[in-house]
């Protein structure tokens, strides 16, 4: 397993309320569901790299309002009639 580390003034964590090991779930968090907003990762890829179950990542795309389907109406169309 890879590690990354990141440098953060002391006052980054008081002026979020989290401690430093929140602060880095967090940033897990929201990087995976940005990539997965983007469409660049799939849920399953996104759970893994959020550290979240499948379940739990669909609970934080709800709470984050962004839509757990990201196939657009027409897509689904053409997957129906087989297109």
């Amino acid at each position: 397993m890879a590690t990354i580390s990141f440098e953060f003034e002391p006052s980054t964590f008081s002026a979020l309320r989290l401690a430093p090991m929140e602060f880095a779930r967090e940033m897990r968090i929201a990087a995976a569901v940005q990539w997965y907003a983007q469409g660049i990762v799939s849920q399953g890829k996104a759970a893994e790299l959020a550290g979240l179950t499948r379940s739990d990542l669909l609970e934080e795309l709800f709470r984050r309002r962004i839509p757990a389907c990201q196939v657009t109406a027409e897509e689904l169309v053409d997957e129906i009639h087989g297109v």
